[in-house]
């Protein structure tokens, strides 16, 4: 829904209003100008808009109510005078003249307001790995009863900045969600190559789309590609880090309006305590006893792990006779019970009063039909913990009043960024937005107990702007710091009963504290996280007449028997693999190799006045072959882009005694009929004779304009792309790889696939039309060759794997998707 607000006299019509973002109208920003009052109700009509007129602010903030009210796209026509409109503009900018004025003289060179006021630059990012006892399992987690100890593990980020200040953040994937520990560590060994001399900006701490447009144009990766725990560490970290440099505290960079003082001093957070609900239920009614006489104001229960809803409907009962009526009780299913066993236990416990049943039904689509026939208060956790991507648009249908609360996890729904729209979203229906914690340190504590108390005072503003009551302090899940018998800190974050308000509370000031004096106990560290060097080396392999001095590139562990071996495509270099061979120098040697004619590999031996490609992919091949068994006796993965991909696929099918496995990433096994193969043959005849003729800037402007590029021209870093494409040594033999590699000259592989043993994983990008029927024709043909019952149990060994977001340069657009799939192939390999 939108609300689009006008002036009828030559004022301002100003910008779009998304319902979630409502602002008051002083700070709505200037879009275009009309004084056409026949053009407004043209608009309305002709789009099915509601159109409203007003003359003072109260009816304008009636309008806006009535618009969220309604659900209806709106049109509000501002009656207004040009007179007056006239007039205040100059005031304005009177006052605004004289307060720039006063301003200039607190500045040491008033003429130079230079970027760095406003941007930070990160030095570098490393991370360790932790492992800390906890004193029972995690409520997520399924145990065994042989267990007799429990483990947290994650990441601790640590973000230096080039003025020295640190920023922590924790990466603690939660078992039961789509990423594991191993997936995080892949993400954050990218992210630690990419992350050197990368500005941020204060305002990211905005939280209103800030790190998403910063994710996409600093690091040049689609944000909806980060791991949800993963980016909630690296958003954590660079709030945290900013705020050290400004010497402040991350709920005052989130809420600038209000003094530290008054924030940090006065301010803590109300804590609900967790209860797995395991016992008899006076067993657990004991517990939750005990827990009030702690302090806990709020009790959440874990429900829907017993034979039947009847068993945790006596649960809850017993332990509501045993607190009594003044404590907040709250169950959880974690959508584990059928629509009729969630109605089932709503009916018995519809007078225990509870505050709200999280997550009671597995079906989503039955949450709404749940409120309206239980009449039980409802809360959102898992649903919203799928919706990192737009989820406001997937919030739409949950603007039901029977849902009363939404439960925020940072870590799961993909950052404080997310998580802060959630909760505006929960404010503006007048829902609590109660913020959970997924069994983490107390770095994420500490992080967590600021931002609630931010969530809070936006809360807080909110009910103002609509002018509705205030509402009581939400108790939020907090509760998990009890299950940590060790932290990654020496120094734990203050969790207790507050004397003043005789409830347990964490202290945002002890918070704050924390993360500025954060120090690792460095005997829960068991691995670091360091950029990874790289070996540069030239390998020379002679073949015939030809000799050719390879520029090689090496990181990881030199005895590691997993050797990757990467190929980059026509222009690229080997440079171009660097983030993604630093994600997996932890579980393999990985080697680059600027192929002949590019970057710093050198061919000699080639005849300039021969008429006839030399180069032909027979000969390509026999020379990397030659240099994979220079670089290790052992078999290799070969992954190749485009040519490069070509280049692999060769190699597979004709050396398979040393190939163990090829990723093919936007490749081709040639043309099939002699006509298409002359066609481009001829082409790229011409092309490599433009590079000569014409040199290679002129030719890349050329080339890159082509429709196979238009996604990766849209890419924030394609002009640092084409500007390494420039940076070749030999441009001789770079014109004369164009047409002895065409694809026109290679010999067709279709009829040699069908005979394919070699595991192949076949990666396109979504955008790429082209080659997504490429490869799902390739994977067709190999397991075509699939003869007998023995071969099609391995017949998954071939797989195809589309990157969204993305077009031919799958490796450059989105980046980490592929590592993702690359590491589930190397995985069944």
């Amino acid at each position: 829904m939108t609300i689009l607000v006008v002036n009828n006299h030559g004022g301002a019509i100003f910008s779009l209003l998304p319902l979630a973002d409502k602002v008051e109208p002083s700070i709505l920003h200037q879009y275009f100008y009309t004084s056409h009052n026949i053009l407004i109700q043209g608009l309305c009509v002709a789009h099915g808009i509601k159109h409203l007129h007003v003359k003072t602010k109260a009816e304008f903030e009636d309008a806006l109510r009535l618009a969220q009210h309604e659900q209806v796209d709106c049109m509000v026509e501002i009656d207004s005078s040009i007179d007056a409109n006239a007039n205040f503009h100059s005031i304005l900018r009177k006052h605004s003249l004289r307060a720039v004025k006063d301003a200039m003289k607190y500045l040491p060179n008033g003429d130079a307001i230079k970027d760095e006021h406003y941007l930070y630059k990160i030095r570098r990012m490393n991370c360790l790995r932790y492992r800390i006892a906890l004193s029972s399992p995690p409520t997520s987690a399924s145990v065994g009863d042989n267990h007799e100890e429990f483990y947290k593990e994650g990441f601790i980020i640590s973000l230096i900045l080039e003025d020295g200040s640190v920023g922590f953040g924790e990466v603690a994937p939660i078992e039961i969600h789509k990423e594991n520990l191993v997936d995080a560590e892949y993400q954050l060994r990218f992210l630690v190559h990419i992350m050197q001399q990368v500005n941020i900006s204060c305002f990211l701490s905005l939280l209103k789309g800030t790190f998403s447009y910063w994710i996409w144009n600093e690091l040049g990766i689609v944000p909806s590609s980060i791991f949800p725990s993963v980016r909630c560490g690296l958003e954590m970290a660079i709030l945290n880090a900013i705020a050290a440099a400004k010497g402040s505290n991350l709920l005052t960079l989130l809420h600038p309006r209000i003094s530290e003082k008054d924030k940090c001093e006065t301010s803590s957070v109300q804590v609900c305590a967790l209860l797995d609900s395991n016992g008899s239920p006076t067993d657990v009614a004991n517990v939750a006893a005990t827990l009030v006489e702690e302090g806990f104001s709020a009790i959440k229960l874990k429900v829907a792990r017993r034979n039947n809803p009847k068993q945790d409907a006596m649960v809850i009962k017993e332990v509501r006779k045993k607190v009594g009526c003044q404590i907040i009780l709250r169950a959880d299913a974690n959508q584990k019970w059928t629509y009729e066993e969630a109605i089932e236990f709503s009916s018995l416990v519809k007078d225990s009063n509870l505050q709200f049943l999280e997550e009671p039904v597995k079906d989503e689509d039955d949450i709404v039909k749940f409120c309206e026939e239980s009449g039980l208060p409802v809360a959102l956790d898992e649903t919203i913990d799928k919706i990192q991507e737009n989820p406001l648009e997937m919030l739409v249908k949950f603007t039901h009043p029977g849902i009363v609360a939404v439960v925020i996890k940072p870590s799961v729904v993909g950052g404080f960024e997310n998580a802060a729209l959630i909760g505006r979203w929960a404010h503006q229906l007048g829902k609590m937005a109660v913020v959970s914690a997924a069994f983490e340190s107390s770095l994420s504590l500490s992080a967590y107990a600021q931002f609630s108390s931010y969530l809070e005072m936006l809360s807080f503003d909110t009910m103002n702007k609509l002018h509705a009551k205030e509402v009581p302090s939400v108790a939020h899940g907090l509760g998990t710091y009890r299950w940590l018998k060790e932290d990654v800190t020496s120094n734990s974050l203050l969790i207790g009963c507050n004397p003043h308000s005789g409830f347990v509370e964490a202290s945002v000031a002890n918070a704050s504290r924390l993360l500025h004096n954060f120090q690792v106990n460095q005997n829960v560290i068991c691995d670091i996280i360091d950029e990874e060097p790289v070996l540069k080396y030239q390998l020379k392999v002679e073949l015939s007449s030809l000799s050719c001095s390879f520029e090689v590139q090496e990181t990881g562990q030199k005895t590691n028997d997993n050797v990757l071996v990467f190929l980059h495509g026509f222009l690229g270099a080997g440079e171009d693999w660097s983030p993604i061979m630093k994600s997996f120098s932890g579980s393999a040697r990985c080697i680059s190799v600027d192929l002949p004619g590019h970057g710093k590999s050198i061919i000699h031996g080639v005849n300039d006045a021969c008429d006839e490609p030399c180069l032909s992919m027979e000969i390509i091949a026999d020379i990397f072959h030659q240099l994979l068994h220079q670089i290790t006796p052992a078999k290799v993965t070969l992954v190749g882009y485009s040519m490069g991909a070509r280049i692999a696929l060769y190699l597979a099918l004709r050396f398979s005694s040393k190939i163990k496995g090829a990723v093919l990433i936007s490749g081709s096994p040639g043309l099939k009929d002699k006509l298409s193969r002359k066609i481009r043959a001829a082409k790229d005849d011409s092309r490599a004779s433009s590079i000569i003729s014409h040199g290679l800037e002129s030719f890349l402007n050329s080339w890159y304009a082509g429709d196979l590029w238009k996604s990766l021209r849209s890419h924030p870093h394609f002009t640092r792309i084409t500007a390494n494409r420039s940076q070749h040594e030999d441009l001789q033999s770079l014109a004369k790889m164009l047409p002895g590699l065409s694809i026109g000259r290679q010999p067709s592989l279709w009829e040699d696939l069908p005979n394919c043993r070699t595991p192949l994983l076949i990666i396109h990008g979504e955008k790429d039309a082209k080659f997504k029927k490429i490869a799902q024709e390739i994977v067709n043909t190999v397991r075509s060759g699939m003869g007998n019952n023995q071969e099609k149990v391995n017949i998954d060994i071939h797989e195809v794997v589309e990157i969204p977001n993305c077009g031919h340069a799958a490796h450059l657009e989105n980046p980490l998707p592929v590592v993702a799939a690359l590491r589930r192939f190397l995985t069944t390999l």
